[in-house]
């Protein structure tokens, strides 16, 4: 098993030989998407859907309707290997995996809401959570949370509030180009004075495995 981290909130996922990229977006180098058997989106907001990158992998693309329907403009060529993914819906792109919710976070309550929906991936008995622009809770237990830090649409308090209400044992902070370096290190420290003992909180560099 092997979980990386690349820009922003593209984490690449490796269990028994298959390899599957979420959420390669604009901050995201391209080669993040080399060698993937499967690329899942989550939602169509370009930090965390770029045409291009589904262009340059030639796999397979996992993704909601909305998401689909983007791509169908953006990339016809792309489109030719999209599957859509409903909410609850359990697929497998390479590593199993089921869609969790259906709506973006509140950005404000005089903009619209998006259609996203995170996934959890089970790595051989480790089960991978990535909720893509949303604190939408998993209705099982979840070992490694890839967990927003910074965002237009929360506070630092909500996603520690998130990750506490997940209760995993690993934290991986994603969503995290948002901010300076100076607004990171607090938010590092909020999130690892105020998650519970029983609670790892890993902000790692791009490109760089969680050990």
């Amino acid at each position: 098993m092997r979980i990386t981290k690349f820009g922003h909130s593209c984490v690449r996922l490796e269990h028994d030989g298959k390899v599957v990229v979420l959420d390669p977006g604009m901050f995201t180098d391209p080669e993040a998407v080399d060698g993937a058997d499967a690329v899942v989106i989550t939602h169509e907001h370009p930090d965390h859907y770029q045409p291009d990158h589904l262009a340059r992998a030639d796999a397979p693309v996992f993704t909601i309707a909305a998401v689909a329907a983007r791509i169908r403009e953006d990339s016809p060529a792309v489109s030719e290997r999209v599957t859509i993914v409903s909410p609850g819906e359990s697929f497998d792109p390479g590593i199993p995996a089921e869609s969790v919710g259906e709506l973006h976070a509140v950005i404000h309550p005089d903009l619209p809401r998006f259609y996203n929906s995170g996934y959890l991936f089970d790595l051989g008995g480790t089960t991978v959570y990535h909720p893509g622009d949303s604190l939408t809770l998993p209705l099982q237990q979840v070992d490694v949370l890839c967990v927003p830090v910074c965002a237009p649409w929360m506070r630092a308090a909500d996603g520690v509030d998130f990750a506490r209400a997940v209760g995993a044992p690993r934290n991986l902070a994603i969503h995290d180009r948002v901010y300076s370096e100076a607004g990171l290190a607090i938010v590092d420290g909020h999130f690892g004075l105020l998650l519970p003992e029983s609670s790892t909180y890993h902000r790692i560099a791009d490109g760089t495995d969680l050990e």
